[in-house]
This record gives C-alpha cells, sequence and structure tokens, in this order.
C-alpha cells in the first residue's frame, strides 16, 4: 500500500509560519509581563488585571495556531491512490536524446533522416511498454521536452511534432544532450538507466566523449543511434527544393559520424547501430539490449485514482476554530 501524498506539496511551505507565530507570541508575552513589573504597586496591579487570564489566551492561540496548520495540510490536499489503481511495472528507465538540427533534414532513400529517427523511436515506445520513456531534444542546445513517463499517448505525440523549429541554436551539442538526460534520471531510483542518442553525428563538440566517460562511470549506459551515410549526402532547401549551398557556392553535404558514435557506445558498454530504412530492426535490437538489464517494479500513478483526505484536517480545522472563538479570555466571561 502507497502512503498518502500531496496534490500541492509546494503549500506546505506555509508551514514554516507556525514556530514564527509561536516566536511571536512569546516575545509579546515576555513584553507584557515586562510592561505589567514596570507599572507601579504590586497589589494594585493584581487588583486591576483581576480579571485576566493569561493561560486561556494561551489557549485561544493554541487552538488558533493547531486550526491553520490543519488548513494548510488541508489545502495542500493528502490524498491515497484508490484500492489496484497502482500498476507495478517491471523495467527500466530509457531518455531518448533526438537530434533535430538541419541536418536531420537530409534525405535517405526517400525519406529525411528524421522521419527515420521518428520511426524508430515510436517503433520502440510501443514495444517497451514496462519502461519508462524521456525525450531529449538538441541541436545546437538541448532541453527536455518530456520527463520519464509511463504514457505512451504523450510519448508519441512529443516524437511526431519534433521537428528543427523546436530549438533556435543551430549545431549538434550531444555533450549538452547527454547531460539533460543524465538530469532527467531519478536520482533515487534504483532502475536501470539508460540513453539512446540518435543523430547523425555531425558535430565538432568536442566535449562529447569526455561527457559519455562521466555518465559511463555514473553507471548510465549509452547506446547510439547513427542515421545517415558515411559517404554524405546533400541537403535540399525545401522552398526551393534544390540543393543547400555555402556562402562560396558549394553544394553543402553532411555525413554520418560513425567513428564518433561508436565511441560514446563503447566508453559506456552500449551498442551502436546504424538506422537506415529499417527502423524495427534497429528497436529489435535495443529492446533486447534493454531486456539483459535487471528489471526493477516501480508503480505507474498515470491513470491513478485518488481518494482525497482533506475532510479529514478541515473539519477539526472547523471545530478548533469554533472551540477558540467561544473561548472567554477573561474570568467569570467578564469583557
Amino acid at each position: 500500500m502507497f502512503p498518502f501524498s500531496f496534490q500541492y506539496p509546494q503549500l506546505l511551505w506555509l508551514l514554516a509560519a507556525v514556530p514564527l507565530l509561536v516566536l511571536l507570541y512569546a516575545i509579546q508575552g515576555w513584553r507584557r509581563r515586562r510592561a505589567v513589573r514596570q507599572m507601579g504597586d504590586p497589589k494594585l496591579v493584581n487588583q486591576l488585571l483581576a480579571g485576566a487570564s493569561p493561560g486561556r489566551k494561551t489557549l485561544q492561540f493554541a487552538l488558533y495556531t493547531l486550526s491553520y496548520a490543519l488548513g494548510v495540510i488541508a489545502v495542500a490536499n493528502p490524498r491515497q491512490p484508490e484500492q489496484g489503481t497502482i500498476d507495478v511495472r517491471k523495467g527500466i528507465d530509457v531518455v531518448l536524446a533526438l537530434d533535430v538540427s538541419n541536418s536531420m533534414l537530409a534525405q535517405e532513400g526517400g525519406r529525411s533522416r528524421l522521419q527515420l529517427a521518428r520511426q524508430l523511436m515510436q517503433d520502440l515506445v510501443v514495444r517497451i511498454p514496462d519502461d519508462r520513456v524521456g525525450l531529449v531534444l538538441f541541436a545546437g542546445n538541448a532541453y527536455v521536452q518530456m520527463p520519464l513517463t509511463f504514457d505512451r499517448g504523450a510519448a508519441e505525440l512529443f516524437i511526431a511534432t519534433a521537428t528543427p523549429a523546436a530549438i533556435k541554436a543551430q549545431g549538434t551539442a550531444i555533450s549538452d544532450a547527454l547531460q539533460k538526460a543524465a538530469n532527467s534520471f531519478d536520482a533515487e531510483s534504483e532502475r536501470f538507466q539508460t540513453i539512446v542518442l540518435i543523430t547523425d553525428g555531425e558535430t565538432h563538440d568536442e566535449g562529447a566523449l569526455e561527457k559519455a566517460q562521466e555518465l559511463a562511470e555514473a553507471g548510465i549506459v549509452i547506446n547510439t543511434v547513427g542515421i545517415g551515410s558515411p559517404t554524405g549526402t546533400s541537403l535540399i532547401d525545401t522552398a526551393t527544393g534544390a540543393a543547400r549551398r555555402d556562402i562560396t557556392g558549394n553544394v553543402i553535404i553532411t555525413k554520418l559520424n560513425e567513428a564518433l558514435l561508436q565511441q560514446i557506445a563503447a566508453l559506456s558498454k552500449g551498442q551502436y547501430q546504424h538506422l537506415t530504412a529499417g527502423a524495427a530492426d534497429v528497436s529489435g535490437v535495443l529492446v533486447n539490449r534493454f531486456r539483459q538489464m535487471e528489471q526493477r517494479g516501480i508503480g505507474d500513478t498515470s491513470q491513478v485514482s485518488y481518494k482525497t483526505l482533506y475532510a479529514w484536517f478541515a473539519l477539526p480545522m472547523a471545530l478548533l476554530l469554533a472551540l477558540a472563538f467561544f473561548i472567554p479570555t477573561r474570568k467569570n466571561g467578564k469583557l
């Protein structure tokens, strides 16, 4: 049975006001007592304050403070999953790092490299239903498009809409992509973690191998998938349909950097695969690779139905407020 959690845990910071209120009340009490001692004749002062009841004031303050704490907890909405709504899945955590730089628009066998990559990823996420999947997009820099999730609908949507328009800065920042992918993993999770780097590898990122070594030492396996031709192909301008040219007028040729991707995979005990038209074959190899890792269970909470428990705190809060309101702060009820 999973313990209860809070729907809005950030609101629990409001409980930090409780010790502050207690401190302010204690300071006020100390100042009041000091003022009483300085008023004059003790007997006369005691006669003047005979109707006062410091104990009742303290009790009233305690009830108000406890009501505040209960109210904060109620607003944070404690909840518990309904019986049987959490599906424990045994698997690993996989982050897909997809290159969306302009070179991924190069045509390979009638389709762009990006289309081939998306086909591979769509096929892969369907075949690993018990693994959590995340998505990182990168070009000149990288960002997390989707955190780790079991939600295959969201994964397929984000994959289908991944384009070079997602990132303005051009380039192939592999080291940044690997770091963002590593940051996506839960530090407390005991599940095996792997990154699938999908790119043509056309980069001048000198830190890629160093970052791969760093992640390998942290126990993260990096599998790489190379897309494109090692001999190179031209980039087509979608507006004109002609081959793109550089400022000197030469046709721009983009080549797959297999050597770099092979090195990255080798450093982390991963595998390198060359993706051509057989997306299903490559995804099959990756799935077999994943299944060789120890599968560990984790609860899938994406479709959980919760039973809210706020009433257990809101009702006592209301009762304590009513009780505090009707407590007389003067003896014999005198004002």
